[in-house]
């Protein structure tokens, strides 16, 4: 088989079928209710990401000239319609899996009422909290076809609201007005807890709806209608290379301007009637080919991730609280443990507070005399992470902080922080020309009995507490000279971009990564072809290059097990007679976001394993900074390859890479129920009972 008869899955298809899985999820009726409602809330936030950022990606292309679309891997058109016809469908089963909900969770006497369904002790609640909380946080504003529409906020949902006089049933005087739904500053669920122990919802639509009257009382009219609306806009960042420009002055023009960014979806009401529905598509600015999504009376599920906690226990899944690391527990001093052995940390199995407490011993620590860091993402405010960098800097350390300010929808947050740590003395590097800085690391300087010792840290997630509760990520902790000193070589680049260095251990993307890991690759072709045992393991987010997903088909019709773990996006199709027969490809999608990066080569018996921060994408490999380490350490290379074990095994929230993206769950009869995420968890939970046993 050419090249040229390889097949791939089309990239934006592949994302829409990972959003499909966590649809499942909410349509899965083993899954707690209001952990349903909240896998709603995640596909409805992952959805609004898509169309701000891949849709208009899409759109652009269609205006390619034909010869310019030959070069591409994919027909943009047909793309285009079947993002179209896949949302519409998902829409639908969106719609009814809420309905369900709201269904069942009736049966647990929690009701979610809408204005005309609250007697008159419940208007009255719902009128003072108006009163008191809602409405200093409106802002009404009149329409009319001579004024341009202000800008509309792309992450919120707005009340389209008709104003008119009926007289003997005709509309007179009619006019429009805009409230945007202000759930940045008002929660989106107002409780009425009843004495029964009834629990009412009312969402703040529904607030805003009830007191329609009041907000245009002045203008005397008796009949007022309102209709939800949302708009998604083009929000990819485009930052002009003007060397005449700061790249921070850049950085803050460009944020402004993606609040303006062009339309490319609007969701309405399907209720909302003919001609203010075209009113708005006018004011609004869609083209022709913009998505125009008729749904329901709600939007924005994405508050739903975070809905109130009501009702019993029941409701929601069973705490999974995280587990001390038995090496670390109960240890005054993490930097002596790390010097003893490598540490390996999995989150959220296993507590975060490790690399906090790390963190915070080395800013107090009189032996420490320099860290160093790469920060992509951070919780928005009051970062334990921050603090610790700012503690160390006054307390006489030498602090220096790569920080990423093109981490996407994180920007403005970064330069915050950015400025926090210079006021506070901190030296701040933004990463590289041309590469995003999207590796995770961390290098401590101490000195011991007169010589400097390197503690590094090499993790596949981003510094942050909050998502390490709910991302499957491991961090290695390492004071291995040949590791820690080309972990400084990586920050060395930094500070010198004209400097290039060589790296024996570490694969540093876009320095050597597409071209080790082909080297092991090839690897494992010849000893396939020379009767040995020959396999390769891939779990990353996204496996999109098409260079890697060619030699991944080379090595299947070569002989090779091919066995792949893809959260996300996956171009290879496995299972197709004469190229992808050797191959495997799931993904999992469960309680907890599956996310880290590990690699695994069988190289004739003696197992490569690396963890890291690459996913397996042309950005990745080719225009970002990523690292990859080697597990040199014997027992946490079993651990590893214990864990990915148990993610292969399991046959309950995977599902299957198949050629027509029907996510289909892998059912294996005759074996074990395996639901790897809660395996793993006994996995580290049980190795923490030995530990303590031996104690």
């Amino acid at each position: 088989m050419s090249n040229k008869n390889y097949v791939f899955h089309d990239r934006e298809i592949s994302w829409l079928s990972f959003n499909e899985r966590v649809l499942q999820e909410a349509e899965d009726k083993s899954v707690p209710i209001l952990e349903r409602l909240k896998f709603l809330g995640i596909f409805s936030n992952n959805l609004d990401e898509f169309f701000r950022v891949r849709v208009p990606i899409v759109q652009k292309m269609l205006d390619l000239s034909q010869k310019e679309k030959e070069m591409l891997d994919y027909d943009p058109a047909e793309t285009f319609l079947t993002i179209s016809s896949r949302n519409a469908e998902m829409q639908i089963r969106f719609e009814e899996a809420y309905l369900t909900v709201k269904d069942e969770l009736e049966k647990e006497r929690i009701f979610f009422l809408n204005e005309e369904e609250l007697d008159e002790n419940q208007m009255i609640k719902v009128k003072d909290y108006f009163h008191s909380t809602v409405q200093p946080a409106l802002v009404p504003i009149m329409l009319s076809e001579d004024r341009d529409l202000p800008e509309l906020n792309g992450k919120a949902a707005y009340l389209v609201i008709k104003l008119c006089k009926i007289e003997e049933d005709v509309e007179q005087e009619v006019k429009y007005a805009l409230i945007e739904i202000p759930t940045a500053i008002v929660s989106r669920f107002f409780v009425l807890n009843e004495e029964d122990g009834t629990k009412n919802v009312v969402l703040l639509d529904d607030v805003i709806r009830t007191c329609l009257p009041e907000i245009f009382a002045i203008f005397h009219y008796n009949h007022i209608e309102a209709f939800t609306i949302k708009i998604t806009r083009d929000a990819e960042l485009d930052i002009e290379d003007d060397v005449t420009t700061g790249f921070i002055e850049k950085l803050t023009e460009g944020l402004k301007n993606r609040k303006k960014g062009d339309p490319v979806r609007m969701i309405y009401d399907a209720e909302m009637d003919t001609d203010l529905l075209r009113f708005m598509i006018k004011k609004v600015g869609l083209e022709d080919d913009d998505l125009l999504v008729p749904g329901g009376r709600y939007h924005n599920f994405k508050d739903y991730m975070n809905f109130p906690k009501i009702g019993s226990s029941a409701l929601r899944y069973k705490s999974m609280p995280p587990l001390a690391h038995p090496i670390l527990k109960g240890k005054v001093s993490v930097f002596e443990q790390i010097k003893k052995q490598d540490i390996l940390l999995s989150y959220p199995y296993q507590s975060y507070s490790h690399v906090i407490d790390l963190m915070r011993e080395a800013a107090i620590d009189p032996a420490v005399t320099s860290i160093k860091i790469t920060i992509y993402r951070l919780v928005s405010k009051n970062s334990k992470v921050i603090h610790s960098l700012i503690n160390a800097a006054r307390n006489g350390k030498s602090v220096t902080v790569v920080m990423e300010l093109k981490a996407r929808f994180d920007e403005e947050s970064n330069m915050n922080y950015t400025d926090k740590l210079q006021d506070e003395g901190v030296r701040v590097i933004f990463g590289a020309a041309g590469l995003k800085v999207h590796t995770k690391l961390l290098v401590i300087k101490r000195k011991e009995d007169g010589v400097s010792v390197r503690y590094c840290h090499i993790g596949t997630g981003n510094f942050h507490e909050n998502t390490a509760r709910v991302y499957c990520d491991h961090s290695l902790l390492t004071c291995r000279e040949e590791i820690s000193d080309e972990v400084n070589k990586i920050f060395k680049f930094f500070r010198d971009n004209y400097k290039r260095y060589q790296f024996k251990h570490l694969i540093v993307a876009p320095f050597n990564a597409r071209r080790r890991f082909m080297k092991f690759i090839d690897n494992e072709m010849k000893n396939a072809k020379d009767g040995k045992e020959a396999y390769v393991i891939i779990k990353v987010n996204n496996l999109h290059d098409q260079k890697m997903a060619k030699k991944i088909y080379e090595a299947s019709r070569a002989g090779v097990k091919i066995k792949i773990i893809a959260r996300s996006v996956n171009s290879v199709v496995n299972g197709v007679a004469g190229m992808s027969e050797n191959i495997e490809a799931i993904s999992i999608v469960d309680r907890l976001l599956e996310h880290a990066r590990v690699v695994v080569f069988c190289n004739g018996g003696e197992e490569k394993v690396y963890i890291g921060s690459s996913d397996w994408m042309r950005r990745n490999l080719d225009r970002r900074v990523e690292v990859m380490t080697p597990i040199l350490d014997e027992n946490i290379k079993k651990m590893l390859l214990n864990v990915l074990a148990l993610q292969l095994a399991d046959n309950t929230k995977a599902r299957k890479w198949n050629s027509d993206l029907s996510n289909e769950y892998v059912r294996r009869e005759g074996v074990e129920v395996v639901r790897s995420q809660y395996a793993i968890y006994d996995y580290f939970s049980n190795q923490l009972k030995k530990a303590d046993a031996k104690k």
